[in-house]
């Protein structure tokens, strides 16, 4: 029997998110998510795909290992458990795999090393990968499991866009580079757009603005990433939910000498009391839009620099790319907030951009175009499948085996 299924795990500090799919047709089997791991109030929430019946658990899970076998479990009684023979890999999305991995990467002890070796570039996101990772690899020793990185999609940038303009030596020394993130969300969503446009990816340059809680935008020429917002961390780039973005570092010490601030501070600052949260207090985009239409002034502000940003994003890579062919617009802002979408092009009209109302108002899962026909430029709604995308790369990378057999 050829095995065709792949198991996607995403690993956070105190959750998993997990999803089964068969690669003979793309289909989800099982999708599920375990929260509050290490609490008494963890919850696993599992579905059955082709039936749409749910489960839940609730009570303490007190650690990952715990976790992943309960999952093991729920998958078990929908007769889809980890031991079938038909489970031909686990394919894990890691947030940082620096210069060194540009391409999934199955994992073994050197792998797991240079992965520990990135904790200080990624201290949020790299560890809980790495738990997830081990815990699998214990319950599955003798299936192959691969990394896919968010980093890697972003690897193709010339050094002109990756380097900072600090000294050479320094930066080197201790890997100070633009790396840039949501890799597999940006590589997805451009391929998709180029079949959106019924054209192939090689033949179309892409703007990509991925507008969920962290929010980035790439530069995709040809199907390859030339720039990307984010950079050594996901701090650079877009104003986010609570995260500041693009600032002048000077800022930094000046709350260090002034604001007498340690850098522990000042990285809790800018990572989760800034954004749109640290300009209105509130990082949902649905409650800033209730409270701007109820006259919010703060609202109003906080949603005029968000858009500010975001506009000299799409300036700046049309720049870059030179031609531009499409923007997309995709994650949880960019597929539903369809008064960002439209802000965002507003008065970009001599670029060739523009939406059509009726089109921008239209929700739905699938990938569509909301601008005007005979645009110059198209602009989409592109839903992106992170999982679906983890889960191809690993089966690419593992599958031939599997077919050859």
């Amino acid at each position: 029997m050829n095995a065709t299924r792949v198991l996607v795990l995403n690993s956070g500090s105190s959750s998993l998110k997990y999803q089964l799919l068969d690669m003979r047709d793309a289909s989800r089997l099982a999708v599920g998510l375990v929260e509050r791991i290490g609490e008494q109030t963890s919850r696993l929430k599992h579905t059955l795909v082709s039936s749409g019946d749910t489960r839940e658990q609730n009570g303490p899970i007190a650690d990952h290992d715990a976790a992943l076998k309960a999952v093991a479990e729920e998958l078990a009684k929908d007769g889809l458990g980890l031991d079938s023979p038909e489970l031909a890999a686990i394919g894990h999305r890691v947030v940082h795999g620096g210069m060194f991995f540009t391409e999934p990467t199955v994992i073994d002890d050197a792998v797991l090393t240079e992965i520990e070796r990135l904790i200080p570039v990624a201290p949020l996101h790299n560890p809980a990968n790495l738990t997830g990772i081990r815990t699998a690899m214990a319950l599955r020793p003798d299936l192959p499991q691969v990394a896919v990185f968010d980093t890697a999609f972003h690897t193709t940038m010339p050094e002109s866009a990756a380097r900072y303009a600090i000294e050479t030596k320094l930066a080197d020394r201790y890997r100070v580079r633009r790396y840039g993130f949501h890799g597999t969300s940006h590589a997805y969503v451009s391929r998709r757009t180029a079949e959106l446009l019924g054209k192939a990816p090689e033949d179309v340059n892409v703007i990509v603005l991925h507008l969920g809680n962290g929010a980035s935008a790439s530069a995709v020429r040809g199907g390859r990433c030339v720039d990307t917002s984010m950079g050594l961390t996901p701090l650079e780039g877009l104003v986010m939910g609570t995260r500041s973005g693009d600032l002048d570092p000077a800022v930094i010490f000046h709350l260090q000498r002034v604001g007498g601030m340690s850098m522990d501070e000042i990285d809790t600052l800018l990572n989760k009391r800034s954004g749109l949260f640290g300009l209105c207090g509130d990082n949902d985009m649905r409650e800033i839009r209730r409270r701007m239409d109820e006259g919010d002034e703060q609202a109003r502000l906080a949603f005029d620099i968000y858009i500010h940003r975001l506009k000299k994003y799409i300036g700046a890579y049309y720049a870059v790319l030179g031609r531009v062919d499409a923007v997309a617009f995709t994650a949880g802002v960019g597929e539903n907030a369809d008064f960002v979408r439209a802000a965002a092009v507003a008065g970009l009209e001599g670029l060739g951009l523009a939406v059509d109302g009726g089109r921008n108002a239209v929700r739905g899962d699938e990938a569509r175009l909301i601008s005007p026909d005979g645009a110059r430029v198209a602009v989409a709604v592109v839903p992106t499948d992170e999982e679906m995308e983890i889960a191809g790369q690993t089966y690419a990378l593992v599958g031939k085996d599997n077919r050859d057999n």
